[in-house]
């Protein structure tokens, strides 16, 4: 017979079990584990204290008070944050004894640590309060996210979080966003949005594609010019594929300042900018300030004023001497401005067909030895490679740089076949996967929509089941699959709104995917879920999609 002890454990566990499986929680993306251990509840109110184990943790604390204030109206207070390490030390032990929300975080004298960045434990007891424990500074920011994703969706609706311990980490280390500024042109204010909306995802980078045939959007210092005449184009076009020309003068660009600010930001939110500058090919709009750099000098430059892969006109650059010092002082200059480890080439889409008709560049070929056109793209990669090391960064660029060849050390973004992202593994390179049949938002999620893009569809299950690293690669290159990265291309995408409507909820669906670990993921509870995510966007102010509800109400009446 049972003691009365055991009885009573094996009640309290079977009791626990019943309610982990009533408590639906709408986390996403979905953690590890997720454990509930008691059957009371902490309720979070006015001036609930929020206390930090070291002061590096306070933009993260204020990161939260912000969320609380602006969306539910509910203010939170904040301890001061103590500089004496010592004393610091003694803060922590006795958050431990008062209700609350803790952050703490276990490496934060930035120690060499076996531990994995980004993971965390968070855990909610009715005595304590929530405490919320990363392995790194990155670890506790997704604790905050997962906080967040625990509280109600509407204000006024006052948070009361049942008794759970969740384990989590993230599955890749990259996890991405891009935004092509240069078709469309979006103000500071809304890139602090979209990086936002990148934090509450969990999401680690943004790629932020800057020059393109139609635009250059970045200023340059020792280069001027660029967004003097490079930043406008003549023309505009409205409505989809072929949509309605009209003359109309278009532009902007960021500044130095703008650029500082938003990476700021950026960092606050553990988030890495990339910037892309596109070389050599999607060059227009550095010919029509420089056609000197062209293969066709005498010919008429103008930025781009429609869409597409422009082989009718000329938009590589040459192998010139003056080329060379133009890219060395660029690239130069955009590491300096960007402090993060990746600087992002471009490579993609070359029209090598300029290089073909032009004997100057033929002799250069020659010259050097290189054998066909693919090897003279792969020189302008090694040439700006050797620029960026000497930075002391790491080059990126679209799956087209393997083609001449390419240095281990570059990371390969997968954008065209996963073939191509195979290859890349293959050669001993880090890629990351943004396959364009599954990650490109910016094409239609339904064939029934007009409102952004021609191509399409791309539904939200088909973004959730994409395999980032098969089965059917070895070991060895699953190690070198990097993470992935969605892809916002705006030609059919002029206005925020848009922006948002394309990217909602599948930026959820690749969140989950790249985060959860792959046992993890389950596409009905995913569905279950991202109908409460669609109650966080409006709470947001985000436009988004309603596609998914569309396609749910069908099945349901079936």
């Amino acid at each position: 017979m049972l003691s009365r002890k055991i009885m009573v454990a094996a009640i309290a566990m079977s009791s626990l079990a019943a309610q982990a499986q009533e408590t639906q929680f709408n986390i996403i993306p979905e953690p590890v584990q997720i454990t509930v251990t008691g059957e009371g509840t902490y309720p979070i109110g006015r001036n609930t204290l929020v206390r930090v184990s070291d002061e590096n943790l306070q933009t993260s604390a204020d990161y939260l008070a912000d969320y609380m204030s602006r969306y539910l109206g509910i203010p939170l207070q904040m301890e001061k944050t103590k500089r004496d390490k010592r004393k610091k030390t003694s803060s922590v032990a006795s958050s431990d004894e008062l209700p609350g929300i803790l952050l703490v975080n276990r490496n934060s004298d930035n120690r060499n640590s076996d531990e994995l960045s980004g993971g965390y434990q968070l855990e909610v007891s009715q005595t304590h309060g929530v405490r919320i424990e990363g392995n790194d500074a990155a670890g506790v920011f997704y604790g905050i996210q997962t906080l967040i994703q625990m509280l109600p969706t509407r204000a006024g609706v006052l948070p009361v979080l049942p008794e759970v311990k969740i384990t989590d980490y993230p599955r890749f280390a990259y996890r991405g966003m891009h935004l092509d500024v240069v078709r469309h042109f979006f103000p500071v204010d809304f890139i602090k949005k979209y990086i936002d909306y990148l934090a509450l995802h969990k999401l680690n980078y943004f790629h932020w594609h800057l020059t393109d045939d139609q635009a250059w959007r970045i200023e340059m210092k020792c280069r001027p010019e660029l967004t003097e005449k490079g930043s406008v184009r003549e023309g505009e076009i409205f409505g989809l594929y072929p949509g309605k020309y009209q003359p109309l003068p278009y532009g902007g660009y960021y500044t130095h300042e703008d650029v500082r600010e938003i990476v700021r930001y950026a960092a606050q939110r553990h988030i890495t900018i990339i910037p892309e500058i596109d070389i050599p090919g999607h060059c227009m709009a550095v010919l029509a300030t420089y056609p000197q750099f062209s293969t066709t000098p005498d010919e008429p430059k103008k930025a781009a004023l429609t869409w597409g892969i422009f082989n009718k006109f000329n938009n590589v650059l040459a192998p010139k001497p003056e080329v060379f010092t133009f890219l060395k002082d660029v690239f130069s200059e955009l590491c300096d401005l960007f402090p993060g480890q990746y600087i992002h080439v471009g490579g993609d889409e070359c029209a090598k067909r300029w290089w073909q008709e032009s004997e100057e560049t033929q002799l250069f070929m020659r010259e050097k030895g290189l054998k066909d056109e693919k090897a003279l793209q792969s020189y302008f990669i090694h040439y700006v490679q050797e620029v960026v090391n000497g930075k002391g960064k790491t080059l990126i660029g679209w799956d087209e740089i393997l083609e001449g060849g390419i240095s281990e050390d570059c990371i390969i973004m997968n954008w065209r076949r996963p073939e191509f992202g195979k290859k890349a593994l293959k050669t001993g390179h880090r890629m990351i996967s943004t396959c364009s049949a599954w990650l490109y938002f910016n094409m239609k999620e339904s064939r029934t929509q007009t409102e952004i893009a021609p191509r399409g569809p791309l539904p939200l299950e088909k973004v959730y089941e994409f395999q980032i690293a098969p089965d059917s690669l070895t070991a060895q290159q699953q190690e070198l699959v990097w993470g992935a990265q969605g892809c916002l291309w705006t030609e059919y995408i002029p206005t925020t709104w848009k922006a948002e409507f394309a990217i909602f909820p599948r930026m959820s669906a690749l969140a989950e995917n790249v985060w959860s670990p792959l046992e993890k993921k389950d596409w009905r509870n995913f569905a279950r879920k991202v109908e409460v995510q669609f109650e966080r966007y409006e709470l947001w102010g985000a436009r988004y999609s309603d596609a998914f509800f569309r396609t749910q109400d069908i099945e349901r009446k079936r």
